[in-house]
């Protein structure tokens, strides 16, 4: 078994589980390969003891690879999808962060969680992206024009709002009078569009969510629309520039930019090991049912 590790950050009190987790994946013999920048962040804290500069690294992934691990929280796995794009590769997500809807692997639980994953003890939960291109081209995007969670545009240097033009499918939808727009996959919906009202949807559900920013027109209200739906955004307002963001990735684009939110062609695959569902999830991150009359 060969296995790429990616991590964005290195925090003192993450430093045992990583330890632990090289540990036992070496102990069980199988092949690790570590993103060179995280490797490098690894050798440099000081409160690990065991040198591990004898592991191979990668800065580009191929085919040959049979898990990647995500070591930190969600915005760590959104920032793995460009690496791994569409060569198939099973993503495993170890909670070092907060939450953790993405990365639901309990840190305190890797030496059961590794065997569970030999044993493949696990099923695959495939999760919709989009992508997007820009009319005119914006150079800067084609390489990462990829987004799990969400694809948004919002305000840029001005307090004022933006007005965004929305096409479905070539059909005229309305003008948003708002801070901004959210592009939502199922995925996502636990995220930016949850916190702006928007509804959570279920990973296997073929819909995306359009949500307003702060509309100031009241009666914009969050829509569900199928996966396959091409949407035209065009933003104007009193600045000449608006911002678009892919997950974690943000690009400045001229006002009248017209932006093409798209499914993308291909999915990614989480590793979902067994009892551990999207409903439990739920439950456990965003507390329901924690009531006293319950």
């Amino acid at each position: 078994m060969k296995i790429g590790i990616y991590g964005q950050f290195y925090h003192v009190n993450s430093s045992v589980y990583i330890e632990e987790l090289l540990n036992v994946l070496d102990h069980e013999e199988i092949e690790i390969v570590i993103e060179e920048e995280f490797l490098k962040l690894i050798e440099q804290n000081q409160s690990i003891e065991k040198g591990f500069s004898h592991i191979k690294t990668f800065t580009k992934l191929d085919d040959s690879y049979d898990v990647f691990m995500s070591v930190g929280g969600d915005g760590t796995i959104l920032k793995a999808i460009n690496y791994i794009k569409d060569l198939n590769i099973p993503v495993m997500g170890i909670n070092t962060g907060r939450l953790g809807f993405l990365a639901t692997v309990n840190k305190e639980n890797i030496r059961g969680t590794i065997a569970r994953l030999i044993k493949k003890e696990y099923t695959i939960s495939e999760r919709t992206l989009l992508c997007m291109r820009t009319e005119p081209e914006d150079k800067d995007l084609c390489d990462s024009n990829y987004a799990l969670n969400e694809i948004a545009v919002s305000r840029k240097n001005t307090t004022s709002m933006i007005t965004i033009e929305t096409w479905l499918d070539e059909e005229y939808l309305t003008a948003y009078w708002a801070d901004g727009l959210i592009i939502s996959t199922p995925t996502g919906s636990t995220g930016y569009s949850l916190s702006c009202g928007g509804p959570v949807i279920t990973p296997a559900t073929k819909a995306l969510a359009i949500t307003p920013i702060a509309p100031h027109n009241l009666n914009a209200r969050p829509l569900i629309i199928k996966d396959n739906t091409k949407i035209t955004l065009k933003v104007s307002g009193r600045e000449d520039e608006y911002l678009v963001s892919m997950d974690s990735r943000i690009a400045t684009l001229k006002k009248n930019t017209t932006v093409t939110i798209e499914k993308a062609p291909f999915k990614i695959k989480m590793i979902q090991f067994t009892g551990d569902t999207f409903l439990k999830t739920l439950r456990k991150k965003l507390l329901w049912g924690e009531d006293k009359r319950n």
